[in-house]
Parts: C-alpha cells; sequence; structure tokens
C-alpha cells in the first residue's frame, strides 16, 4: 500500500490552527474597539463638561462686570476677590466644575467696565497621595 502525500489528519491539524488564530485575532480586535470607544466617550464627557465650565466662566465674568461691587458667589460659583493696588483693579478668583475630578480655574482682573485674564486653566481636584500599602518583601 502506497502512502504518499499530505495525508486527512495534518489537513484538519492546519485548519483548526487556523480557525484558533482567526478566533483569537477576532477577540483581540473586539477587545480593541471596546477600549476605544470607552475613550472616546470619556474625551467627550470630558470636552462637553469643559465647555460647560468655560460658558459658566464667561457668564460668572460677565457679571462681574455688570455688578458695582464683587458678589461672594454668583451663578451658584463662590467667588474670592481682593484689590490689587499695584494693577488698580479687583481680583477675582474661581473655580467652575468640570468633571468630578477637574476644575476649570479662572483668575481675572476688574478695572473699570473690563476684565483681563490672568489665569484660564483646568486642574486636578484630587491632591496626588503616595499610596504606603504595598506588600514589599523585607528580603531575607
Amino acid at each position: 500500500m502506497d502512502r504518499s502525500g499530505i495525508g486527512i489528519g495534518s489537513t484538519s491539524l492546519v485548519l483548526i490552527f487556523s480557525v484558533l488564530c482567526m478566533v483569537l485575532f477576532a477577540l483581540i480586535s473586539y477587545a480593541a474597539a471596546e477600549n476605544d470607544v470607552a475613550l472616546a466617550e470619556a474625551e467627550t464627557a470630558l470636552v462637553k463638561g469643559y465647555y460647560g465650565a468655560e460658558a459658566l466662566a464667561e457668564s460668572v465674568a460677565a457679571g462681574l462686570l455688570a455688578s458695582e461691587t464683587i458678589p461672594g458667589e454668583l451663578y451658584g460659583v463662590e467667588i474670592e476677590s481682593e484689590w490689587d493696588p499695584s494693577e488698580g483693579a479687583h481680583i477675582a478668583e474661581f473655580f467652575c466644575p468640570v468633571s468630578d475630578r477637574k476644575e476649570l480655574y479662572a483668575k481675572i482682573a476688574v478695572k473699570g467696565g473690563d476684565y483681563e485674564v490672568l489665569a484660564w486653566r483646568m486642574r486636578d481636584v484630587d491632591q496626588w497621595r503616595r499610596d504606603a500599602n504595598w506588600p514589599i518583601w523585607p528580603g531575607e
């Protein structure tokens, strides 16, 4: 009996290996797509929050110009103010929430009927804390 060429067993093994590779690559692609969607949704929420906070900060700045004195609160935003004799203006500082972990910090100088932006940036709300609870092997 002559047995030459590739048998049915080796063909089946190649087919099974190919199917397993395709399934593995499909799972990896699906996981990567899910991660991309989650990242895009988080970025969208952050951008929405930023522009909402920026609109609120612009409203507060416009309200500061309209009022005769610097109020302690405007549109639900607490305002800290002080007189700066070197600038000849009232310096107002306030924070508008962007998300649960970020806020928009604004510092403006209100002078006459105009204001100058001294600081306008997004910053983290929480302070960094060192985690000292790591189980570290002391050695022998």
